[in-house]
């Protein structure tokens, strides 16, 4: 037997793989999938508002920091 570039055998191993159908969901299992979807989405919403609401908040403070040096200036 020879060896490869990677120093394993050079030999094919032949596969045989039978197609498996794939299982259907239940309506259950539809209907919870969908409702921890909404629930995922709702919660990156309300984390995403969050941050953003942070983010104008601390935007709004530096401004008027900037507004007040450039008045005493």
């Amino acid at each position: 037997m020879t060896q490869g570039t990677s120093g394993t055998p050079n030999r094919y191993v032949l596969m045989d793989y039978e197609a498996q159908e794939k299982r259907q969901p239940t309506a259950e299992e539809r209907a919870a999938k969908k409702e921890k979807s909404l629930w995922d989405a709702k919660k990156a919403l309300a984390e995403r508002k969050k941050a953003d609401d942070a983010f104008r908040a601390n935007f709004e403070r530096l401004k008027a920091e900037r507004l007040t040096r450039e008045q005493k200036s």
